[in-house]
């Protein structure tokens, strides 16, 4: 392609929903809101296919990302990957905040390869990952004051997962390495180890810990199915989580450069499962784990 693109839609990769390594909007989704995230995730695709472009120029990527934000917004020319996500949110009187979000994380991939430590990661996730789940929850009106929470420490937990999944190809394609600059010189690790067919036992380290660290947001978070009024909703959470656990316990057991850490369809499917029936027997508990969360969160 071209480094010439006039408009996002000329960066676009190809992948979709079904592409990505966790659900977007199955049908567990309820049939009158899958439509507002789907277009919630085309919108932000396109986002993602612009900062991810090998060819084009970090100024050229913010450029049309702010077009994408001025399309969104109404402050500039009407875009088609714009269009569906506008007029839902104008459908459901929502604010244009969460996809906004996700464009400054965006831009912020066209700008910065290396993250210093945790906190730096955490606060990447804040904008790539964290309002996803807001926009989700929120299109099913659920509350933010119960659910945000939890919300965004799974959200985090998936773009961390993604990242150690896909470590060597953000590396060798993108010159972008989200791996922690503290926790790789701990274990004397170096980021040309992720140019190698292999990991290095350093570099093995390092997302063993990163993995171990992520499990705890997973644990953080693994009250949300609970929380979540909408029955179809929590089980969708539910199963996502569920596979992450499992996709954690992965990369602290095996190399990414050189092994499949994502699960078959078959195990997929069965993990997911396991997520939904344990969330339903859990549900008549519903109203205890609701009043034993807002204590904690009070205390």
């Amino acid at each position: 392609m071209s480094a010439t693109l006039q408009t996002a839609t000329e960066a676009r990769s190809g992948k979709g929903h079904k592409d990505e390594n966790f659900p977007v909007a199955s049908h567990l989704i309820h049939p009158r809101n899958r439509g507002a995230i789907l277009a919630f995730y085309d919108f932000v695709r396109a986002g993602d296919d612009v900062a991810d472009h090998t060819t084009l120029a970090p100024e050229r990527k913010i450029e049309l990302l702010d077009a994408l934000a001025d399309a969104l917004t109404g402050k500039g020319p009407s875009d088609p990957e714009a269009e569906p996500l506008k007029r839902e949110l104008f459908a459901r009187g929502l604010p244009a905040t969460h996809a906004l979000e996700l464009l400054d994380a965006f831009r912020l991939d066209a700008r910065k390869t290396r993250y210093a430590d945790w906190d730096d990661l955490i606060g990447y996730c804040r904008y790539s990952a964290m309002p996803v789940g807001r926009y989700v929850l929120d299109v099913h009106g659920e509350d933010p004051r119960v659910v945000w929470g939890p919300s965004d420490a799974i959200c985090a937990a998936l773009q961390i997962i993604n990242h150690l999944q896909d470590c060597g190809k953000d590396f060798t394609r993108n010159d972008r390495v989200y791996l922690p600059r503290e926790t790789l010189e701990k274990h004397g690790a170096s980021v040309s180890d992720l140019g190698a067919d292999k990991a290095s036992p350093a570099l093995r380290a390092v997302i063993r810990e990163l993995a171990t660290r992520t499990m705890g947001l997973l644990d953080e978070g693994a009250v949300l199915p609970d929380l979540i009024a909408d029955l179809r909703l929590s089980l969708e959470i539910a199963a996502i989580h569920r596979l992450a656990v499992v996709l954690c316990r992965g990369l602290m057991e095996r190399d990414p450069l050189s092994e499949k850490v994502h699960h078959g369809k078959a195990a997929f499917a069965l993990t997911a499962l396991g997520g939904i029936a344990t969330t339903l027997a859990r549900r008549p508990l519903r109203g205890r784990i609701l009043r034993r969360h807002a204590l904690g969160a009070r205390a």
